[in-house]
């Protein structure tokens, strides 16, 4: 049953959102808030850029198809479903809780989930390793870019001319910590657990700061629950979509089982850890608590349903093995 309940940092981001909600930051203080909160961005894309090595990335190049499947499932397959489904559903959500489930589209997988349940279902370990690590160092460049098409295509937004400035507000502070990554690199794995308090507190302050600024403006009062539970729908039809897609195509291209539950499992994550800086960044807090509901929604969901997946992998590839071995 523990599989089914949220994570520690899923409840402490609703307590975050509970406690913005009856004590939102306001005038000074929430200046104040928003000063922080880019600053703690910044901190926290410097930290990842100090950490992240690519020794993983280059180890898995061998296994072209399976990483691309990967990589199609996470930037083309989710962008394009969501995509479709805002077309043949307009009105089933309003314009702004369909652009959170849009900004859910572009983002890159996870790393720790996608690695856990991979390797509990007795997948291709290293492959998702590999997949989910460059998943997060792509992500940094291609997430923005989809959002600035996707709003593009649907009016709002400045389209691609502001990509520029967003990318460079995005990657100055990786990019600086990646060059000094052979002098902090060491100091910042030994220090991985404490410097991870800091990325979740990085998280925590942004969702609290986006949270009292849509306090401020009624989000509450703006979306009754009816829509709500909608949006709850149409994640699950979302995340649905792309564990069948990916399972049967993995199936009809003749992949292994191992790496179809490495598709699975790497293709269908979208990573809170990385979208909440990135909404900061790139609609402001004045939009950003919006946009994250259907992300922190989709979060819990995937978690969830990929438990139960990894379950039944692992009960059907264990004697499969054992029956080998015996063999």
């Amino acid at each position: 049953m523990r599989r089914f309940l949220p994570d520690s940092f899923t409840l402490t981001l609703i307590a975050t959102v509970v406690f913005a909600s009856f004590f939102p930051a306001v005038g000074k203080g929430a200046s104040f808030m928003m000063v922080a909160s880019n600053i703690a961005i910044s901190l926290l894309f410097f930290l990842h850029g100090a950490r992240l090595s690519t020794d993983a990335i280059v180890a898995g190049v061998k296994d072209v198809r399976l990483h691309g499947l990967i990589l199609a499932s996470t930037f083309v397959l989710f962008p394009a479903l969501g995509l479709g489904l805002r077309a043949l559903f307009p009105g089933l959500l309003a314009p702004s809780l369909w652009l959170g489930v849009l900004f859910v589209c572009t983002l890159s997988s996870t790393v720790q989930s996608s690695i856990a349940f991979t390797s509990m279902a007795r997948g291709n370990v290293p492959g998702a390793i590999c997949a989910a690590t460059a998943s997060n160092l792509l992500g940094t460049v291609l997430t923005p870019l989809l959002v600035a098409v996707l709003l593009h295509r649907q009016g709002g937004g400045h389209g691609l001319a502001d990509a520029g400035r967003i990318l460079l507000q995005l990657l100055l502070p990786f990019a600086v910590g990646s060059l000094l990554r052979p002098w902090i690199g060491a100091w910042a794995q030994r220090n991985n657990r404490a410097l991870s308090k800091v990325d979740r507190s990085s998280i925590l302050l942004a969702v609290y700061t986006a949270f009292s600024e849509a306090v401020a403006q009624g989000i509450w009062h703006a979306f009754p629950a009816i829509d709500l539970a909608t949006m709850v729908l149409v994640n699950a039809m979302l995340l649905g979509a792309v564990l069948l897609i990916t399972t049967w195509g993995s199936r009809k291209l003749g992949l292994s089982k191992e790496n179809e539950i490495t598709l699975v499992f790497c293709g269908s994550k979208k990573s809170l850890a990385s979208g909440i800086p990135l909404a900061a960044v790139l609609f402001g807090t004045a939009q950003m608590g919006v946009v994250v509901l259907p992300l922190m929604i989709f979060h819990q969901m995937q978690l969830m349903v990929c438990a139960v997946l990894a379950r039944r992998y692992a009960e059907r590839v264990e004697p499969a093995r054992e029956a080998v071995v015996g063999a």
